[in-house]
């Protein structure tokens, strides 16, 4: 399983600047489609599914509306921080190799 988490974001080729931002603008769209999902979705399209099921007292709609996409908001910037740390260590590993 390592291997193909090696293959799968690893990769041998040189990245780019354009290949850098194209991967920035696609992990942006990523989660903030998530976020919009979480947000829009679940405290307003499907809130009243969710208000069958309840989360410390609250309705889960409502939990959703009130609390549970702030929650959200804030977990997806440690997945941006993780993830573009990540693409930043491996831009800056193949700049120290050209040199």
């Amino acid at each position: 399983m390592n291997s193909s988490y090696n293959n799968l974001f690893k990769t041998n080729k040189i990245m780019s600047p354009q290949d850098y931002w194209k991967a920035n603008l696609k992990l942006l769209a990523v989660l903030l489609f998530i976020w919009f999902v979480i947000s829009f979705g679940f405290g307003i399209i499907f809130s009243d599914f969710l208000d069958q099921f309840s989360l410390g007292g609250f309705k889960l709609g409502f939990w959703f509306a009130q609390q549970g996409s702030i929650y959200g908001f804030v977990i997806l910037i440690f997945i941006y921080v993780f993830a573009m740390h990540r693409l930043e260590k491996k831009m800056k590993d193949q700049e120290e190799e050209n040199e």
